[in-house]
């Protein structure tokens, strides 16, 4: 998983991969078929590891607490100096040729819409709970959350001011919350 975080699908070779692995040719194939189901094995257990981050929302009793929580907690990942950097889905997204990898795209919209959903979901409780305005548009307001959390992953991977990030979130609770 962490070499096609690190390097993406194209940037991976088979060989980079059995010595990772420390496994056989054979072995791979026979229990991957190809280095395309091996890159979607990786990119779902990556999902699946990473669903955690989504509890933060979905636990949350505060609709800005949570949200503050969930960014705090990412934007730490992101700049976790023992990880490849960014996001192994954002890097997807952003080199994936999704007119060719149906299957791919289809796991990336997949985390992009759960995420979007635990944005909203928080958000719409915050509004029922007086927290939140209830003229305040939490959809795109979700939509944006969703696409903050993105922006890090690639932000924190160009080396982008850490503290800058978090003034930008306090803003966006400052702002919007």
């Amino acid at each position: 998983m962490l070499l096609f975080w690190q390097n993406g699908y194209e940037g991976t070779s088979i060989p980079a991969l059995l010595k990772a692995m420390n496994i056989s040719r054979s072995s791979l194939y026979d229990t991957f078929t190809d280095k395309q189901t091996l890159y979607i094995d990786a990119l779902e257990h990556y999902r699946t590891i990473h669903a955690k981050n989504r509890e933060i929302l979905e636990q949350a009793t505060s609709a800005k607490e949570g949200i503050n929580r969930f960014f705090t907690a990412h934007i730490a990942k992101a700049y976790d100096t023992s990880l490849p950097g960014g996001c192994f889905v954002t890097n997807a997204a952003i080199t994936v040729d999704s007119a060719k990898d149906k299957h791919v795209n289809t796991l990336i919209r997949e985390s992009f819409y759960q995420l979007e959903k635990a944005f909203y979901t928080l958000l719409q409780k915050g509004q029922n709970n007086g927290e939140i305005d209830k003229t305040t548009q939490i959809k795109p307001l979700a939509t944006l959350l969703l696409n903050v959390n993105h922006s890090i992953n690639v932000m924190a991977k160009a080396g982008k001011d850490k503290h800058e990030l978090e003034k930008m979130i306090s803003f966006i609770l400052d702002t919007y919350l």
